[in-house]
């Protein structure tokens, strides 16, 4: 019976001796952390998405607060009023003038400009079907359709069509976080700027090979003809890899480029009015 008790009080002491250990070392390496971090946290969306190139909300509630300000760093899910309660809490003005953006998809291989060609039984993953193989249409630049981009949204803002099996983009829900541009394999979706107006204009093909190899196994792809940066009057398109790709900081979005593109792999967000023909326009 002694026996028993006395190791009953035995590890007493020892639970009782690691504890004081653990008080005197926590005491000891204790860091007060700046209360100003938690009520900014509290402000940001809370979705971790990693937009604004920090690891998550908390990280860059903790570099506000070690910056004192909102130089050079952004999140792009906070809504304008979000970011000025934050810079209140700093005690610095709200940052302005940063150009909302918007993920844009660079394919057009619907399903009837990229017929199926193979037979693909494996995981439904864009991630899979492109290490092992180059896709069931026979493209190896375009969409594989599979949705690990809408499966990564945070928000709920890209979805497959089901008709053409390339993913749509919400304008309204889209944020640009940067999670699907991360992950798509092809990187196949591109951060651009909503434009004024939301007047948008983009390549959408990725196919960097020859045009007469491009055309084969997709009818929208973009040939590298090199007519839409002649016709471009601001130098915003440029021709390298058989792909043109246009400069969204120089476009002003005059869809000239759409008009004259013979494949139809420029794409716009408003209506493009052709121009009147020249014996129409004698006439008035």
């Amino acid at each position: 019976m002694l026996l028993f008790l006395y190791s009953i009080l035995l590890l007493a002491g020892l639970g009782l001796a690691g504890a004081l250990v653990l008080y005197a070392t926590a005491r000891r390496f204790h860091i007060d952390e700046d209360p100003r971090i938690d009520t900014i946290t509290s402000l940001l969306p809370g979705a971790n998405c990693g937009g604004c190139g920090l690891k998550g909300c908390r990280d860059f509630a903790t570099q506000c607060v070690r910056q004192g300000s909102l130089d050079g760093i952004h999140c792009p899910v906070s809504s304008p009023a979000a970011i000025g309660e934050i810079a209140k809490v700093l005690g610095v003005e709200a940052v302005t003038g940063v150009e909302r953006r918007i993920a844009v998809l660079k394919c057009n291989g619907t399903c009837s400009a990229r017929p199926e060609l193979y037979t693909y039984d494996g995981a439904r993953s864009c991630a899979v079907m492109d290490a092992i193989a180059v896709g069931t249409r026979g493209c190896s630049y375009g969409c594989l359709g599979c949705g690990d981009c809408v499966a990564v949204c945070r928000f709920g803002a890209i979805s497959i069509n089901p008709e053409t099996m390339l993913p749509v983009v919400d304008a309204d829900k889209c944020t640009a976080c940067g999670a699907c541009t991360a992950e798509c394999p092809r990187h196949l979706l591109e951060l651009r700027p909503v434009g004024r107006r939301d007047r948008r204009v983009w390549v959408a093909c990725s196919n960097r090979e020859r045009g007469a190899v491009a055309r084969r196994v997709c009818q929208a792809a973009c040939i590298g003809c090199g007519k839409c940066a002649r016709e471009c009057p601001f130098g915003a398109i440029t021709v390298a890899d058989n792909l043109a790709y246009i400069n969204p900081d120089t476009c002003k979005a005059c869809g000239k480029c759409v008009g004259v593109c013979p494949t139809g792999a420029i794409h716009a967000t408003f209506t493009i009015v052709p121009p009147k023909p020249k014996a129409e326009t004698e006439k008035q």
